[in-house]
């Protein structure tokens, strides 16, 4: 007598986030304090920093950086100094041993990338190509 009970189907599921092998990209210390700082004044403590590849500018790719409650299914995840950090699969070939700085000048103060994977920039530095 057959008395095994066949499994109940189960509703494909998105993949859950993974945390990252090693830190895709990197966050200077000025840009780890401006971060916190923003985080604290906006009341965002506890958020995501999510640090994506989206198609921009000139040269075809840029940067889009947002505080996000919750990271997305499959994003890759990874903590520096106390900073939550998440990307999508897609950015991570972009932005692997990047290093985010934040820099203030006389006429603006940014987050700044040095991206070793970006081949070419436009001429104001807002979008790049690999």
């Amino acid at each position: 007598m057959d008395t095994s009970v066949a499994a109940p189907a189960v509703a494909a599921e998105s993949p859950a986030p993974t945390a990252a092998k090693r830190s895709v990209l990197t966050l200077t210390a000025k840009a780890v304090a401006q971060v916190k700082d923003v985080m604290t004044q906006q009341g965002f403590e506890g958020y995501y920093l999510t640090i994506r590849v989206v198609p921009a500018g000139c040269s075809g790719l840029g940067y889009d950086l947002n505080l996000v409650k919750d990271s997305k299914p499959g994003d890759l995840l990874w903590e520096q100094e106390g900073i939550k950090l998440c990307t999508d699969p897609v950015s991570v070939k972009y932005l692997t041993g990047t290093e985010v700085d934040y820099q203030v000048t006389d006429t603006a103060a940014g987050f700044k990338f040095q991206n070793p994977n970006a081949k070419s920039s436009c001429g104001c530095g807002t979008s790049f190509s690999t």
